[in-house]
């Protein structure tokens, strides 16, 4: 990776350009630069998803997920690097797997709501999908390997995953639930 930051405010980009990890200027209306800025953004939604109550074991995978989004983030800014591998798809599959196993199954959609923590999970969930599009846009330009695209794929789905997970998890004890979509065809179809 290039050199790490000792001043913040450099002016090299006033011209509307930023430095890649190889020394390369770009636009920063570039393809790369919103997936960079879309998984920045992320990472960033997380941290604050952090400052809310949760379980112990939810809390190390969301810290560790923010270190392989840095990873990928250092991917990105450097055309054709390798940082992030497909051992972390494969940790948030079995993430995934644990998780959904403990949670009952969906009859309807639910909103993005409940618990301060399960709302915040599914500003993260709508956000990795958006970094997820932006690298598949980038993908559709430039050759990348399949890991980012993938790692974003997943995470949204155990975000949505996790958000559940934090409904039930009361500070106090009780377990919560879902907020779940009041349908209008379900209402229709149980009143006939």
């Amino acid at each position: 990776m290039g050199n790490r930051l000792t001043q913040i405010a450099t002016r090299t980009g006033d011209n509307g350009t930023t430095g890649l990890g190889d020394n390369q200027r770009v636009s920063k209306n570039s393809l790369r630069v919103h997936a960079m800025g879309d998984v920045d953004e992320l990472n960033s939604n997380l941290g604050v998803l952090l400052c809310e109550p949760m379980p112990d074991e939810v809390r190390a995978l969301l810290v560790e997920i923010q270190h392989q989004l840095f990873n990928l983030g250092g991917e990105l800014s450097i055309p054709g690097f390798e940082l992030l591998k497909p051992e972390a798809v494969l940790a948030l599959d079995e993430a995934l797997a644990t998780y959904n196993e403990q949670l009952p199954r969906l009859q309807e959609f639910i909103l993005p709501a409940g618990t301060r923590g399960a709302a915040l999970a599914h500003v993260c969930r709508t956000v990795a999908r958006r970094a997820e599009r932006a690298v598949v846009a980038l993908g559709n330009e430039e050759a990348l390997k399949e890991t980012p695209r993938q790692y974003l794929n997943r995470l949204s789905d155990l975000m949505f995953v996790l958000a559940r997970v934090l409904n039930r998890h009361r500070s106090d004890g009780s377990v919560g639930d879902d907020v779940y979509w009041r349908s209008e065809r379900l209402k229709q179809g149980a009143a006939e």
